[in-house]
Formats: structure tokens, sequence, C-alpha cells
């Protein structure tokens, strides 16, 4: 028997178990068809015995790939995006994935070397929360390597599984609060238009309230990035002291930049909702404590990773090669004191 203060190798396990190398590495592999029940549970009890570990690298230089999944995420800051990583990062440990968490900033460069990284280390699969287009993010989509678009659809031209809410649709349905309250002074401060999500949520907004004869004034639109200090700022290029003609609501990218408006408000002595509504996107977890005044759209982040991991198991098992699909989750309206 092997002495069990030193680390067990494969070859003590088939000694112990009295069976060849290459049956314990079919065993461990999952690929022993031939092995009888008796071969198997001897083998697992000499795993047990002698707390033998696996080599993951050397499996994963075996067949290519581990059992790591790579996830882009763009703010680790972000309260929406690390509850969806959250969510990921359950689903696959479920399934016996383990999860890299890579913070790009919302920078090609850095999302390329992460992407190159990631690769390097054989990940299985790689999803993508919020995507910026980079080549080596083109390169490898085209490839075939399996990709999964979280939140933000594929950059224009790639084609590559999506798992997210209508955000046109969504964008539409704030609009829709603030006619439903009479409100005609509208106003709008998006996120990156770079983003597909941003352009369909400030999208849906603007057509809904065309629809309605309402016309957003191009001095009452601003882009801010997705932080609260973004959406302060916006805020107060848009909110001025010496401008008391102010929009009557005022339709925010995400929470950040709600979280921010609001602040530049405070600023002015402007009361929410009576002097002006507010209205957030994602309705992050930290809501409910900090902001639980916000009405927002509710994204379904807990829904995300079991949707996640569904499009990588139907991506790993699509020999076609085909990756083209889309997960389209059910969004809701979380009405609170804000409009």
């Amino acid at each position: 028997m092997a002495d069990k203060a030193k680390k067990a190798k494969i070859t003590d396990v088939a000694n112990l178990a009295g069976v060849s190398v290459a049956t314990v590495s079919r065993i461990i592999n999952g690929v022993a068809k031939k092995a009888s029940p008796d071969t198997v549970r001897k083998v697992k009890a000499a795993i047990a015995e002698l707390n033998y570990q696996p080599s993951g690298v050397g499996r994963a230089l075996r067949r290519n790939k581990s059992h790591l999944i790579a996830m882009v995420i763009p703010d680790a800051n972000n309260a929406f995006y690390a509850a969806v990583a959250t969510s990921v990062e359950s689903a696959l440990r479920q399934k016996g994935y383990s999860m890299i968490l890579c913070n790009s900033d919302e920078d090609a460069d850095t999302q390329d070397l992460y992407l190159t990284e990631m690769r390097s280390l054989l990940v299985s699969g790689v999803a993508l929360l919020g995507a910026v287009p980079s080549p080596e993010l083109e390169k490898m989509v085209n490839s075939g390597f399996p990709v999964v678009f979280i939140n933000r659809k594929a950059p224009k031209g790639l084609m590559a599984p999506f798992i997210g809410i209508d955000n046109y649709a969504a964008g539409a349905c704030v609009a829709e609060q603030f006619i439903n309250q009479g409100y005609t002074e509208c106003a709008a401060i998006h996120g990156p238009l770079h983003s597909p999500a941003q352009q369909d949520r400030y999208q849906g907004y603007v057509d809904r309230l065309s629809q309605e004869g309402i016309q957003l004034r191009p001095e009452w639109v601003r882009e801010a990035k997705l932080t609260i200090e973004s959406g302060y700022s916006a805020a107060s290029s848009l909110l001025t002291a010496s401008d008391k003609s102010f929009p009557r609501a005022i339709f925010c990218g995400n929470d950040p930049i709600a979280y921010g408006t609001y602040r530049r408000c405070q600023d002015l002595g402007l009361q929410i909702p009576k002097d002006i509504a507010l209205f957030g996107f994602d309705d992050n977890p930290l809501n409910q404590w900090l902001a639980p005044w916000l009405s927002t759209i509710h994204a379904p982040y807990d829904s995300f990773g079991a949707a996640v991991v569904s499009a990588f198991e139907r991506t790993w098992g699509n020999e076609s090669g085909s990756q083209e699909m889309e997960t389209i989750l059910p969004f809701s309206v979380t009405q609170r004191t804000s409009v």
C-alpha cells in the first residue's frame, strides 16, 4: 500500500485496486464502458482510501479542455453584474464546472488579453456579460469556440448564443410608466450606445414616447458610463442651478446612473418624484437596501445561471458548429416611489 503521507499517484490506485493504470484512467474520466461494476467499486474505494487527486492539468491537456469556464464582466463593482456572475457560477458548480471571473472594464484590449489567456488555460467556454467588439473575440466566435453572450448581444456580424431580456420592450415599458403618469417633458441619461442593450433600451423608450407625440428635446438627452459617478456628472450637465427649465421625468440607462441622478437632484433641492420622476434599469440587489425609492425594470438575475449553462450544453453537443440561439428571459416593472 502506498504511503498516504505522500501524494498518491495513479499507479498507487491501480496497485491497490488490482487493476491496470489504463483502467483507472478510464474510470476517472468516465469512459470505462467495459469495466464491471465490481471493478469500478474497487477503483473508487482505492481512490477514497488513498485520497488520490487526479491532475486537472493532465486531464485538460489530454482532452484539450478543462472543467473551467471563464466569465468576462465589464465592471466588478456593478451589483447587477455581480448578481448575474453569482448566478452563473452557482449553476456551473452544480454541473461540476469551476468559473474564472475577469473584469474587462469595457476595454477591448483588456478583454482580448483575458480571452487569449483563457484559451491558454484550455477553458471549455467563455461567457461574456457586456462584451465589446474586439479582434480576439471575433476570432474566437468565428472559430466555433463555445462563447455565450449575456445581457448584451454579440457584436454585429458575430453569431453566438445570447441570454438576456427584451431591452427594446423594457425601454418602451419605461416610457409607458411616464405616459400613464401624464409626464410629457421627458429626458434620458442612457448608457454608452456602443452597447446593443443600451441602444435597444433607449430606442424603445424614444419610440414609445413618439407614439404619444412626445419628442425628447436634444438638450435633455445625455450619455453616461454605467456608474454612479458618471450618472452624477451627466445629471449635473442636464440639471443646472442656473436653468430652472427642468424635465419632469428622467429615464436612466441603469440603476447606478439613477443613483447619481438622484444625488444631483438632492444637491438642487429637487424632490423625487414631486419635482422630477426617475426610472432606473436592472433592479440590482442593492436597491432593496440602499434605494428602496427607485422604480426600475427588474431583470431576473437569478435566472441567468441556468440559462447560460443550458446554452453551453447545447453548444457543446452541437456537432454542426451552429451556435445561433437566443434565450429571452422575462422582465418586470418594480414600481416604487420615484415615479
